[in-house]
């Protein structure tokens, strides 16, 4: 069509034209969203944090000195905000219904400090993106953090080895390697996030300790 049709067409075949156009349109996301390739907007997605609790250590040592928390190093398979699960050796999958809050090392990170702050509420703890000359850092790489399926039943599994370090020498005082496995009430997601929350305490627990003592020795 040329320049001269366009312009012997009225208003009225143009807003012809237009309805046509954007019923095609309509029709064709409908077909989209049938298919699964538009994602349902009327299905939230269940956003999970986590509280682990940890006994305040009843006569803690000398504490005039700094931690500083660094964020837990992953692989891309546990760095993620998806909760993941294991069904079969050396297989990652992941829960549909919901996510993490945060990605996970952040997320461990932030519970981490106030884990901390909850059994020596004395210390100077914080992490490592607040400015501050910490005595010693807690570095620490996240090596298990997935809910593993034997059968019909689940169990969430937590294994983080850290490393604290003094500063400014950057050297190492001591190793602590926590793992600790939490049986799940059902197979559903929210029984799965709460023994999550609890095997994250017993590791919780075992790392604070051995923070305590490593600075002692």
């Amino acid at each position: 069509m040329t320049s001269e049709d366009l312009s012997l067409l009225s208003p009225l075949a143009f807003g012809r034209r237009r309805a046509l156009a954007l019923i095609a349109l309509g029709g064709g996301a409908a077909s989209l969203a049938a298919c699964g390739v538009i994602p349902e907007v009327d299905a939230p997605l269940n956003l999970y944090s986590l509280s682990p609790e940890v006994a305040p250590i009843a006569d803690p040592p000398p504490l005039d000195w700094q931690l500083v928390v660094a964020e837990p190093k992953a692989g891309a398979d546990l760095g993620t905000n998806r909760i993941a699960l294991s069904r079969a050796a050396n297989r990652i999958e992941y829960f549909a219904e919901g996510v993490w809050a945060d990605v996970a090392p952040a997320l461990i990170q932030a519970k981490l400090i106030e884990a901390f702050e909850m059994a020596v509420p004395q210390l100077a703890v914080g992490r490592d993106v607040a400015g501050l000359k910490p005595d010693f850092i807690l570095q620490s790489d996240l090596r298990d953090f997935q809910a593993v399926y034997a059968g019909s039943s689940a169990e969430a599994v937590v294994r983080i080895a850290a490393r604290l370090v003094k500063m400014p020498e950057r050297r190492i005082m001591g190793s602590i390697s926590a793992v600790a496995r939490r049986p799940a009430a059902g197979a559903g997601l929210p029984g799965i996030v709460t023994a999550f929350e609890a095997a994250l305490g017993d590791v919780f627990t075992e790392l604070i300790g051995g923070v305590l003592t490593a600075v002692q020795s």
